[in-house]
């Protein structure tokens, strides 16, 4: 599974983990989380997050 990271603050959305506290289940696909979903560290939009591999 894909990793994300915000651009601005380095938070990491991993797919496999999803983000439960905001009700995205692990698994989820970045494609499939909420246009409307925000980084929950800084506030910036899905825009502000880049595909990364660790």
């Amino acid at each position: 599974m894909k990793m994300w990271q915000c651009l601005v603050c380095g938070l990491v959305y991993e797919e496999e983990l999803g983000w439960p506290e905001d009700g995205i289940a692990p698994g989820t696909r970045w494609e499939d989380v909420p246009a409307h979903w925000v980084c929950p560290e800084c506030g910036v939009t899905k825009a502000e997050f880049d595909m990364v591999e660790f």
